[in-house]
This record gives C-alpha cells, sequence and structure tokens, in this order.
C-alpha cells in the first residue's frame, strides 16, 4: 500500500477544518438572526420580556412551548411532529432567553409571521446546483440515412431533442423517464439499428412506429430466481416476486406492488430480525413503496386504514384484528380547558368506530378502550378542540320610560247611604264632596237675600265638584350584569304576578239536581325576559341572538276577573366587538282614554255641559329602551 505524503494528510485536515468552522459559522449567524427577531418582536410583545421559573421532567416540547405562550400572551404555532421529550429546569430567566435555549439544544427554527412565532425542526438549505448544458456529438447523413453519436451521462429529453432536430424524425419517450441519463457510441450505423443499439446498452425499449416516429418506453425487467438473492444489501423473494427490500442501518426501503400483507410483514420482518406474533392472519394485498423507515414505521404505514393492529410486548410485536383482546388497550384522556359533558356528542362517529368511550367526570377525562391507532385518533382529535373557552360578560341597562296626563272635570249630585262630610281639595287642583248640611247652609244663604225661597234636601243628599288634572313622568333604570360561556344562553327575568279568584259552578244529579261551586286563586304573569346567546369569533368580534319579550297588566272588568295583559317582543341578531355597546329600543305603548257620564242631551250643549256631566280624559305613554355591553373574559 502506498504511503500517503504529510502534504496530502495537512490539505484533507484543513479541508475539513474549513468546512467545519462554515458550519458552525452558519449556525452561529441563525442564532443570531432568532436572537434579533425576539428583541425586536418583544418592543410590542411584553410576554417575551417576563421571567419564569419552571422545571420540567419528561414534558413534550410541543406542551411545554404552548404552556410559556399562554401564560405570557404569545402566540405560537409549533410543528407537530415535533415529539421530543424535555428535562430541563429555568428559574429567573426570560421567555425570550427559553426560547433561544431551546432552538439551540434541540435544533429548532423559529419562524416569524407578525406577531406569531411558528416553531420547526430546522432543516439544512438545499444546495441548488446549476447544470451546465452539455454540447452532444451528432453527426447524421441524411442521404446515406447513416448516424454517429457519442452520449455520456447525457440527459434522455436533451438526447432526443437533439436527435429529432438532426434527422428530422420525430422522438417520443415516456413521461417517467423524463430524468433519465443515457450512455452509447455509434459509428456509421443506419438511423433505425442505431436507436435499436442505444435502447439496448440503456435497458430501454426503443420501436418505430408505421409513421416513422421512434417510441422510448422502460424495458420491462425479467423477474426474479427462484432463489433469495442478494446484492449490497438487496433481496429479492420467489414467493412474492413484487417485493424488494433493502436493509441498511436498522431501516427499510421497501417497494412493492400487489403483494399478500402476510408476505410482506414475513418478508420485512426475517431481514430486519424482528420477533412478531400474529393473532389472526392479515387478508389482502397491497401496493407499498417507502424509503429508509424503521420496523415500527413500516408497520403503521402498512396496516393503517385496515382491520389489522399492532401492539409491542418488550420486544415481540402482536398483530392481529384490531377487536381481538390481547391487542385492546385502555387509556385515560384528562381535558385541561374544556368540560367532558357532551364531548363524547362531538367525536367524529369514524373515531370512534371499535373504540368504547366512557366519561369519568370526576378527573374531567375520558377513557378510551380499542387499538392503539384508532385512540390515537382519538386523542389527537381531544387535544386540537381542548382549548379554553371564553367567558362573556353582559352588562344591560334597562331604561323604561313612562309619561300619564288625565284631565277629570264635572259636576256629580245624589243621595248617598250614609250623611257625607264636606271635605275635599282646592289647590292646586278642585275636587270637592259638599254634604246636605253645607248644601242647606248654602241654600239659607240665598233664601236670606229674599230674591228665591228654596227649601232644604234631604240629609242624605251629597255633590261632588271636580277640576283636576294631572300629569306625572316615571323613569325606571335597572343595570342587572350576567355572564355565560361562550355559545351558552344567558337569560334575564323581571316580573310581576297577580292572583284572581276562578269559580266553577258544577251540577249534580239529575231528581234533585244540586249546584256545587268550587272557587280556586290562580295566578298571572307580566315580566319583562331578556334572553341572549353569544358567539365569539376568532377576531373578538360577538354574534348576539337576541330575543326580549316585555308584558303589563291591564285593568280588570270586574275585582275577581283576571287582569288582561299586553305584550311586546322582538328577536335580532347582531354582530359587535369586544365592550362594544349597542341601543335596542322602538318598544313602546300609547293608551288614551276619553270617559264621561252626564244627563242626556244637556250633557252634550257647550258650557252647559260643565254642569250636567262629568269626564276623565287620560293619556299614557311608555318607552322601553335596553343597552347592551358584551366583553370577553378568558
Amino acid at each position: 500500500m502506498k504511503k500517503r505524503s504529510p502534504y496530502f494528510t495537512c490539505v484533507i485536515l484543513s479541508v475539513i477544518l474549513f468546512f467545519f468552522n462554515v458550519s458552525i459559522s452558519n449556525a452561529q449567524d441563525r442564532f443570531n438572526f432568532i436572537e434579533e427577531r425576539l428583541k425586536e418582536l418583544s418592543k410590542d410583545n411584553p410576554g417575551l420580556k417576563e421571567k419564569v421559573d419552571l422545571s420540567v421532567n419528561g414534558t413534550s416540547i410541543q406542551e411545554f412551548i404552548r404552556g410559556i405562550a399562554s401564560e405570557n400572551n404569545l402566540n405560537v404555532s409549533v410543528d407537530a411532529s415535533l415529539n421530543t421529550k424535555i428535562f430541563n429546569n429555568f428559574s429567573g430567566v426570560t421567555v425570550a432567553d427559553v426560547f433561544l435555549f431551546l432552538c439551540k439544544k434541540y435544533d429548532l427554527e423559529i419562524n416569524f409571521v407578525g406577531s406569531i412565532m411558528s416553531f420547526s425542526a430546522y432543516a439544512l438549505p438545499v444546495e441548488i446546483k446549476k447544470i451546465i448544458p452539455k454540447s452532444i456529438k451528432i453527426n447524421y447523413d441524411r442521404n446515406k440515412d447513416i448516424i454517429s453519436f457519442d452520449f455520456a451521462n447525457d440527459s434522455l429529453p436533451i438526447v432526443a431533442r437533439e436527435l429529432t432536430k438532426a434527422t428530422q424524425t420525430n422522438i417520443v419517450f415516456a413521461p417517467e423517464l423524463n430524468g433519465k441519463l443515457i450512455s452509447g457510441y455509434i459509428e456509421n450505423m443506419s438511423l433505425k439499428s442505431s436507436m435499436e443499439n442505444l435502447g439496448f446498452s440503456n435497458e430501454l425499449k426503443i420501436t418505430q412506429a408505421n409513421d416513422g416516429v421512434f417510441y422510448i418506453e422502460k424495458k420491462d425487467k425479467d423477474l426474479p430466481s427462484k432463489t433469495s438473492v442478494k446484492s449490497n444489501g438487496n433481496y429479492a423473494f420467489n414467493n412474492s416476486p413484487g417485493l424488494s427490500l433493502t436493509i441498511e442501518n436498522d431501516m427499510a426501503t421497501i417497494n412493492t406492488i400487489n403483494t399478500p400483507i402476510s408476505d410482506i410483514i414475513t418478508a420485512v420482518s426475517g431481514q430486519m430480525k424482528k420477533s412478531f406474533l400474529l393473532f389472526s392472519e392479515p387478508k389482502g394485498n397491497t401496493t407499498l413503496s417507502l424509503t429508509n423507515v424503521s420496523y415500527d414505521e413500516f408497520l403503521k404505514y402498512l396496516l393503517n386504514g385496515s382491520d389489522y393492529t399492532v401492539k409491542k410486548e418488550g420486544e415481540i410485536y402482536l398483530i392481529g384484528d384490531r377487536n381481538l383482546e390481547g391487542l385492546r388497550n385502555t387509556k385515560v384522556v384528562q381535558l385541561k380547558y374544556r368540560t367532558i359533558d357532551k364531548v363524547i356528542d362531538l367525536i367524529p362517529s369514524e373515531l370512534k368506530k371499535n373504540v368504547e368511550v366512557k366519561t369519568f367526570t370526576d378527573l374531567n377525562s375520558l377513557i378510551l378502550s380499542g387499538s392503539q391507532p384508532r385512540i390515537d385518533e382519538i386523542e389527537k382529535f381531544l387535544l386540537a378542540i381542548d382549548r379554553v373557552v371564553p367567558n362573556i360578560q353582559i352588562e344591560i341597562l334597562i331604561v323604561d320610560i313612562r309619561n300619564t296626563k288625565t284631565v277629570a272635570t264635572g259636576i256629580e249630585a245624589g243621595l248617598g247611604s250614609q250623611k257625607t262630610k264636606t271635605t275635599g281639595q282646592l289647590y292646586p287642583g278642585y275636587d270637592m264632596s259638599v254634604g246636605a248640611k253645607s248644601f242647606n247652609n248654602l241654600i239659607s244663604g240665598l233664601n236670606g237675600l229674599g230674591l228665591v225661597n228654596l227649601g232644604k234636601v234631604t240629609p242624605l243628599f251629597y255633590v261632588k265638584l271636580k277640576a283636576l288634572e294631572e300629569q306625572g313622568i316615571l323613569k325606571l333604570r335597572s343595570t342587572p350584569q350576567v355572564a355565560t360561556l361562550n355559545g351558552n344562553e344567558a337569560k334575564l327575568s323581571i316580573g310581576k304576578t297577580e292572583v284572581y279568584l276562578e269559580v266553577q259552578n258544577q251540577v249534580i244529579g239529575t231528581l234533585t239536581p244540586q249546584t256545587v261551586s268550587t272557587q280556586n286563586y290562580k295566578t298571572v304573569n307580566a315580566d319583562l325576559s331578556v334572553i341572549i346567546n353569544p358567539i365569539v369569533s376568532g377576531d373578538d368580534q360577538i354574534t348576539l341572538d337576541i330575543n326580549v319579550k316585555q308584558s303589563s297588566f291591564t285593568e280588570r272588568i270586574s275585582p275577581t276577573a283576571p287582569p288582561g295583559t299586553i305584550s311586546r317582543e322582538f328577536k335580532s341578531l347582531v354582530r359587535v366587538k369586544n365592550e362594544e355597546m349597542i341601543v335596542l329600543g322602538g318598544l313602546e305603548e300609547n293608551t288614551t282614554n276619553d270617559t264621561g257620564k252626564g244627563v242626556p242631551f244637556l250633557s252634550r250643549i257647550p258650557v252647559l255641559k260643565w254642569l250636567f256631566s262629568s269626564r276623565t280624559k287620560a293619556k299614557s305613554k311608555n318607552k322601553l329602551t335596553i343597552f347592551i355591553k358584551p366583553t370577553v373574559i378568558y
């Protein structure tokens, strides 16, 4: 063996050291860039400057990053493929320093989109090599149909194009040969013979159609021999001719076409020296193409979507039907942010197929029993919906304005059941009741003038004189507050209950009928109710489904009759911003009452009607306005 010179060794070491320094420099530049971006982002996101004290032991890096972001109001997105378990202790360091440490320790990358930080595994940049076109040597004599060419690992598309230009004969190749490289040397041979030889030397099938066009296709390979062949780690199996397998560093590259599943498991397990047990033999064929996968990944892809599953106990893989007892797993999945109520109804039926799901309210958890792949799918779905549900506090301001006006005038006289005393009000309104004694004194005064001579009235006589106007404004204001979870109904009700008497008469018997009377006191309600169903969108916009109903009592037709009611109701669907107030109004009620009594005909004559009638005019106006202000609380 020839000994290398010291100079040659120094050159090799220098080159290795150069590339090592370049690699370190590139990594340091990447971390410096991440650190600078975190500093810039912390100006608008103070949570990055917050100091934390944390100790984690075997926590998923996804949960760790999301937990820090949630506590410090940061926007993050974590790649689902990051499943590294971390064991670290942090004390008195900023969130930005923790993120930078994770990038260096676990070789992560942070992509910044506005205020959103996206964490993913770092991938080396792909070096793009510039391909310099190579000149192809082709000489063709059209008159003699003689061609010469020299190809050395040239691209098939380029060769086909140059041959078409030189020979003026179309050459078409199959799409799957687009990246094929070919080689060949021909000297003074006919075009057809040269194309056949070119195809033979490059394992291609080249045929010429009747119209002169040459078609280049992939040549069908012969089936492998009946014995297993090993060449540089490549295996082909006589019982499964469509299966080829390469094992390198405990990683498998598998290509198979329409091969029985059981044959694939047997072949791969044997070559990778894995122990397995078939509870039930998998049925059916499959086509598979995997590159550099582990044995666990191979089984996962092979059995995914089928009725079969795998369970590992120690170093033995148990394979069989998903419903078999020995292959069933049980897992308790606890929710952090949502209550367990109604979660089962949210899980798609396809995910729950052949999986038993039960609630465990004490721990706010679900108990899943079934095959491990189905359990993993349900757990992934639960993780996706296990988010903080916003709480909505709703402030309601209710303003009810009532304006009333009543005018009562007239004279009323008659005989009462007992003596009436002279009483009443002279100012600001005039409302007097004059008894017989006072009225007789008035008559005696008139008789003393000598103009007329009137007799006295009976002691039970009375006279009522009324000229009264009343006006009032009443403003009721109520400010209740209610709170509810997102998508759940909040209800407020303020009302009044009145009682009325219901009498039922029932006749019993035919020959000697008897009447039985039954009295029942019943209630009737009049209230103001507000029902609000809030739904918060992703941008903190709130959609409010509002239902407002107001009812009030009217006068009874008799003391024991039930009161009448008047109802006003409206529904509305509005969209507002967080902490924005809306006004709901227009529920207005107007009432006019004009009643009177008097002497026929005389009560309708102007001026005289005031002496021979009694009238009451009343007007009322009620207006209800509601102000609603929702606030989102996390």
